[in-house]
Protein backbone atom coordinates (compact mmCIF):
# COMPACT_ATOMS: atom_id res chain seq x y z
CA UNK A 1 0.00 0.00 0.00
CA UNK A 2 1.29 3.47 -0.85
CA UNK A 3 1.51 5.34 2.48
CA UNK A 4 1.91 8.69 0.72
CA UNK A 5 -1.46 8.72 -1.03
CA UNK A 6 -4.41 10.16 0.81
CA UNK A 7 -7.54 12.25 0.41
CA UNK A 8 -5.21 15.27 0.52
CA UNK A 9 -3.66 14.27 -2.82
CA UNK A 10 -5.90 16.20 -5.20
CA UNK A 11 -3.34 16.91 -7.91
CA UNK A 12 -4.71 19.46 -10.37
CA UNK A 13 -8.36 18.76 -9.52
CA UNK A 14 -10.19 22.04 -9.00
CA UNK A 15 -13.24 22.71 -6.82
CA UNK A 16 -16.48 23.56 -8.60
CA UNK A 17 -20.21 23.10 -8.18
CA UNK A 18 -22.72 21.17 -10.25
CA UNK A 19 -26.03 22.66 -9.27
CA UNK A 20 -26.09 22.45 -5.47
CA UNK A 21 -23.43 19.74 -5.32
CA UNK A 22 -19.79 20.34 -4.43
CA UNK A 23 -17.41 18.74 -6.90
CA UNK A 24 -13.80 18.35 -7.97
CA UNK A 25 -12.98 18.24 -11.65
CA UNK A 26 -9.99 17.98 -13.95
CA UNK A 27 -9.54 17.29 -17.64
CA UNK A 28 -10.76 18.97 -20.79
CA UNK A 29 -14.31 20.24 -20.59
CA UNK A 30 -15.19 18.56 -23.91
CA UNK A 31 -13.69 15.16 -23.01
CA UNK A 32 -15.93 12.19 -22.16
CA UNK A 33 -17.01 12.67 -18.56
CA UNK A 34 -16.39 10.18 -15.75
CA UNK A 35 -18.68 10.76 -12.76
CA UNK A 36 -17.15 9.50 -9.50
CA UNK A 37 -19.57 8.85 -6.63
CA UNK A 38 -18.37 8.34 -3.02
CA UNK A 39 -19.74 5.97 -0.41
CA UNK A 40 -21.36 6.42 2.98
CA UNK A 41 -19.30 8.96 5.00
CA UNK A 42 -17.10 9.32 1.92
CA UNK A 43 -16.56 12.47 -0.12
CA UNK A 44 -15.22 13.64 -3.47
CA UNK A 45 -11.70 13.69 -2.00
CA UNK A 46 -11.69 9.88 -1.99
CA UNK A 47 -10.93 10.05 -5.72
CA UNK A 48 -8.26 12.75 -5.60
CA UNK A 49 -5.27 10.41 -6.08
CA UNK A 50 -6.61 9.02 -9.40
CA UNK A 51 -8.14 12.10 -11.01
CA UNK A 52 -5.01 13.44 -12.73
CA UNK A 53 -4.37 10.05 -14.31
CA UNK A 54 -7.95 9.93 -15.61
CA UNK A 55 -7.59 13.40 -17.10
CA UNK A 56 -4.22 12.55 -18.66
CA UNK A 57 -5.93 9.63 -20.42
CA UNK A 58 -8.22 12.02 -22.28
CA UNK A 59 -11.21 11.84 -19.96
CA UNK A 60 -12.85 14.45 -17.74
CA UNK A 61 -12.87 13.35 -14.10
CA UNK A 62 -15.71 14.71 -11.96
CA UNK A 63 -16.01 13.68 -8.31
CA UNK A 64 -18.94 14.86 -6.19
CA UNK A 65 -20.17 15.05 -2.64
CA UNK A 66 -23.64 13.50 -2.62
CA UNK A 67 -26.43 15.55 -0.99
CA UNK A 68 -25.77 15.97 2.72
CA UNK A 69 -22.10 15.00 2.44
CA UNK A 70 -19.36 17.47 3.46
CA UNK A 71 -19.79 20.51 1.19
CA UNK A 72 -23.08 19.58 -0.49
CA UNK A 73 -26.35 20.64 1.18
CA UNK A 74 -29.02 18.01 1.54
CA UNK A 75 -32.61 17.49 2.65
CA UNK A 76 -33.60 17.21 6.30
CA UNK A 77 -35.69 14.05 5.81
CA UNK A 78 -33.66 10.81 6.13
CA UNK A 79 -36.08 9.10 3.72
CA UNK A 80 -34.73 11.29 0.91
CA UNK A 81 -31.35 9.53 1.10
CA UNK A 82 -32.60 6.27 -0.38
CA UNK A 83 -30.75 4.80 -3.35
CA UNK A 84 -33.73 5.72 -5.53
CA UNK A 85 -33.71 9.39 -4.50
CA UNK A 86 -29.94 9.70 -4.74
CA UNK A 87 -29.92 7.80 -8.03
CA UNK A 88 -32.23 10.49 -9.42
CA UNK A 89 -29.65 13.09 -8.34
CA UNK A 90 -26.97 11.27 -10.36
CA UNK A 91 -29.23 11.26 -13.40
CA UNK A 92 -29.55 15.04 -13.16
CA UNK A 93 -25.79 15.41 -12.80
CA UNK A 94 -25.25 13.17 -15.85
CA UNK A 95 -27.47 15.47 -17.89
CA UNK A 96 -25.55 18.52 -16.65
CA UNK A 97 -22.28 16.86 -17.70
CA UNK A 98 -23.53 16.13 -21.22
CA UNK A 99 -24.83 12.58 -20.97
CA UNK A 100 -24.08 9.84 -21.62
CA UNK A 101 -21.27 9.65 -19.04
CA UNK A 102 -19.16 6.93 -17.51
CA UNK A 103 -20.31 6.28 -13.93
CA UNK A 104 -18.30 4.89 -11.01
CA UNK A 105 -19.79 4.26 -7.59
CA UNK A 106 -17.69 3.37 -4.57
CA UNK A 107 -19.24 1.27 -1.77
CA UNK A 108 -22.69 2.76 -0.99
CA UNK A 109 -22.11 4.95 -4.03
CA UNK A 110 -22.17 1.76 -6.09
CA UNK A 111 -25.69 0.99 -4.88
CA UNK A 112 -26.74 4.56 -5.72
CA UNK A 113 -25.08 4.34 -9.14
CA UNK A 114 -26.86 1.07 -9.85
CA UNK A 115 -30.17 2.73 -9.03
CA UNK A 116 -29.33 5.56 -11.44
CA UNK A 117 -28.54 3.32 -14.40
CA UNK A 118 -31.62 1.18 -13.73
CA UNK A 119 -33.76 4.33 -13.76
CA UNK A 120 -32.24 5.96 -16.88
CA UNK A 121 -29.71 3.72 -18.66
CA UNK A 122 -29.48 6.01 -21.71
CA UNK A 123 -27.68 8.60 -19.57
CA UNK A 124 -24.67 6.35 -18.98
CA UNK A 125 -21.88 4.92 -21.14
CA UNK A 126 -20.75 2.40 -18.54
CA UNK A 127 -20.88 1.46 -14.86
CA UNK A 128 -18.05 0.64 -12.45
CA UNK A 129 -18.91 -0.93 -9.11
CA UNK A 130 -15.93 -0.32 -6.83
CA UNK A 131 -15.88 -2.18 -3.52
CA UNK A 132 -19.65 -2.45 -3.69
CA UNK A 133 -21.96 -5.42 -3.45
CA UNK A 134 -25.14 -7.04 -4.71
CA UNK A 135 -27.34 -6.02 -1.80
CA UNK A 136 -27.32 -4.63 1.74
CA UNK A 137 -24.08 -4.36 3.68
CA UNK A 138 -23.70 -6.81 6.54
CA UNK A 139 -21.01 -7.75 9.04
CA UNK A 140 -19.03 -5.51 11.35
CA UNK A 141 -19.36 -2.35 9.29
CA UNK A 142 -23.15 -2.62 9.27
CA UNK A 143 -23.12 -3.26 13.01
CA UNK A 144 -21.07 -0.10 13.57
CA UNK A 145 -23.49 1.97 11.47
CA UNK A 146 -26.42 0.59 13.47
CA UNK A 147 -24.61 1.43 16.71
CA UNK A 148 -24.02 5.01 15.54
CA UNK A 149 -27.69 5.67 14.86
CA UNK A 150 -28.95 6.13 18.45
CA UNK A 151 -25.92 8.33 19.24
CA UNK A 152 -26.80 11.00 16.70
CA UNK A 153 -29.51 12.79 18.65
CA UNK A 154 -27.74 13.02 22.04
CA UNK A 155 -24.19 13.53 20.73
CA UNK A 156 -24.62 15.24 17.37
CA UNK A 157 -22.51 14.46 14.32
CA UNK A 158 -19.27 15.68 15.91
CA UNK A 159 -19.86 13.62 19.04
CA UNK A 160 -20.54 10.50 16.98
CA UNK A 161 -17.29 11.00 15.05
CA UNK A 162 -15.28 11.33 18.25
CA UNK A 163 -16.95 8.25 19.76
CA UNK A 164 -16.21 6.15 16.68
CA UNK A 165 -12.61 7.33 16.66
CA UNK A 166 -12.23 6.09 20.22
CA UNK A 167 -13.36 2.66 19.05
CA UNK A 168 -10.88 2.69 16.17
CA UNK A 169 -8.02 3.77 18.41
CA UNK A 170 -8.68 0.83 20.69
CA UNK A 171 -7.95 -1.62 17.87
CA UNK A 172 -4.47 -3.18 18.06
CA UNK A 173 -3.67 -2.41 14.41
CA UNK A 174 -4.81 1.24 14.50
CA UNK A 175 -2.42 3.74 12.92
CA UNK A 176 -2.93 7.43 13.68
CA UNK A 177 -3.09 9.46 10.44
CA UNK A 178 -0.93 12.55 9.95
CA UNK A 179 -2.41 15.64 11.58
CA UNK A 180 -3.43 17.36 8.32
CA UNK A 181 -5.21 14.24 7.07
CA UNK A 182 -6.86 13.73 10.45
CA UNK A 183 -8.17 17.29 10.27
CA UNK A 184 -9.68 16.66 6.83
CA UNK A 185 -11.24 13.35 7.84
CA UNK A 186 -12.90 14.97 10.84
CA UNK A 187 -14.01 18.07 8.95
CA UNK A 188 -15.67 16.13 6.18
CA UNK A 189 -17.53 13.82 8.56
CA UNK A 190 -18.64 16.66 10.82
CA UNK A 191 -19.64 18.65 7.73
CA UNK A 192 -22.20 15.98 6.82
CA UNK A 193 -25.79 16.20 8.00
CA UNK A 194 -27.35 13.93 10.61
CA UNK A 195 -30.25 13.25 8.22
CA UNK A 196 -27.74 12.01 5.63
CA UNK A 197 -26.04 9.72 8.13
CA UNK A 198 -29.37 8.27 9.22
CA UNK A 199 -30.83 7.94 5.74
CA UNK A 200 -27.78 6.53 3.98
CA UNK A 201 -27.04 4.26 6.92
CA UNK A 202 -30.52 2.77 6.75
CA UNK A 203 -30.42 2.46 2.96
CA UNK A 204 -27.04 0.76 3.11
CA UNK A 205 -28.39 -1.86 5.52
CA UNK A 206 -31.63 -2.55 3.63
CA UNK A 207 -30.79 -2.47 -0.10
CA UNK A 208 -32.32 -5.42 -2.01
CA UNK A 209 -30.42 -7.56 -4.50
CA UNK A 210 -30.88 -5.96 -7.94
CA UNK A 211 -28.13 -7.77 -9.82
CA UNK A 212 -30.49 -9.59 -12.17
CA UNK A 213 -32.18 -6.30 -13.07
CA UNK A 214 -28.80 -4.75 -13.84
CA UNK A 215 -27.79 -7.62 -16.10
CA UNK A 216 -30.82 -7.07 -18.34
CA UNK A 217 -29.49 -3.62 -19.31
CA UNK A 218 -26.46 -5.02 -21.14
CA UNK A 219 -24.53 -1.92 -20.01
CA UNK A 220 -20.72 -2.25 -20.02
CA UNK A 221 -19.90 -2.91 -16.37
CA UNK A 222 -16.76 -3.56 -14.34
CA UNK A 223 -16.41 -4.89 -10.80
CA UNK A 224 -13.24 -3.68 -9.06
CA UNK A 225 -12.18 -3.93 -5.43
CA UNK A 226 -9.28 -3.98 -3.02
CA UNK A 227 -8.07 -7.56 -2.63
CA UNK A 228 -8.55 -7.35 1.16
CA UNK A 229 -11.94 -5.61 1.15
CA UNK A 230 -13.60 -5.95 4.56
CA UNK A 231 -17.02 -4.52 3.64
CA UNK A 232 -18.52 -6.73 0.93
CA UNK A 233 -16.11 -9.65 0.92
CA UNK A 234 -14.16 -10.46 -2.27
CA UNK A 235 -16.01 -13.74 -2.79
CA UNK A 236 -19.32 -11.87 -2.69
CA UNK A 237 -18.15 -9.38 -5.28
CA UNK A 238 -16.75 -12.16 -7.47
CA UNK A 239 -20.14 -13.86 -7.39
CA UNK A 240 -21.86 -10.59 -8.30
CA UNK A 241 -19.54 -10.22 -11.31
CA UNK A 242 -20.24 -13.82 -12.35
CA UNK A 243 -23.98 -13.17 -12.24
CA UNK A 244 -23.50 -10.02 -14.31
CA UNK A 245 -21.19 -11.77 -16.74
CA UNK A 246 -18.53 -9.07 -16.40
CA UNK A 247 -14.83 -8.80 -15.62
CA UNK A 248 -13.35 -8.42 -12.14
CA UNK A 249 -10.22 -6.46 -11.22
CA UNK A 250 -8.63 -7.07 -7.83
CA UNK A 251 -6.31 -4.30 -6.67
CA UNK A 252 -3.35 -5.58 -4.63
CA UNK A 253 -2.29 -3.93 -1.38
CA UNK A 254 -5.71 -2.34 -0.95
CA UNK A 255 -8.67 -2.86 1.38
CA UNK A 256 -11.89 -0.88 0.86
CA UNK A 257 -10.56 2.30 -0.81
CA UNK A 258 -8.20 1.33 -3.65
CA UNK A 259 -8.29 4.79 -5.24
CA UNK A 260 -6.50 6.05 -2.11
CA UNK A 261 -4.70 2.92 -0.94
CA UNK A 262 -3.13 1.94 -4.28
CA UNK A 263 -4.03 4.56 -6.87
CA UNK A 264 -1.68 3.69 -9.75
CA UNK A 265 -3.05 0.21 -10.62
CA UNK A 266 -6.57 1.38 -9.77
CA UNK A 267 -6.40 4.23 -12.27
CA UNK A 268 -4.76 2.03 -14.90
CA UNK A 269 -7.49 -0.62 -14.67
CA UNK A 270 -10.27 1.96 -14.82
CA UNK A 271 -8.77 3.83 -17.76
CA UNK A 272 -8.30 0.59 -19.68
CA UNK A 273 -11.96 -0.28 -19.12
CA UNK A 274 -13.27 3.15 -20.16
CA UNK A 275 -11.07 3.25 -23.27
CA UNK A 276 -12.30 -0.20 -24.31
CA UNK A 277 -15.90 0.93 -23.82
CA UNK A 278 -15.37 4.08 -25.88
CA UNK A 279 -13.51 2.16 -28.61
CA UNK A 280 -16.37 -0.33 -28.97
CA UNK A 281 -18.86 2.54 -29.08
CA UNK A 282 -16.85 4.19 -31.89
CA UNK A 283 -16.70 0.97 -33.89
CA UNK A 284 -20.40 0.25 -33.53
CA UNK A 285 -21.52 3.86 -33.86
Amino acid sequence: MNPLSSQLDLGTAAPTRIGDLAALTCGAADAPAVLLVPGYTGTKEDFGPIMDAIAAAGLRAVAIDLPGQFESPGPDDPAEYSTTELGAVLCRVAVDLGAPVHLLGHSFGGLVSRAAVLASPVLFRSLVLMDSGPAALGGGRAELIAAMEPMLEPLGVAGVYDAVQQLYRAAPDYVEPPADLADLLRARFVGGSSAMLLGMGRALRSEPDRVDELRTLDLPTLVIYGESDDAWLPAEQDEMARRLGVDVVRIPDAVHSPAVENPAPTAAALIDFWHRVDSRATLTG
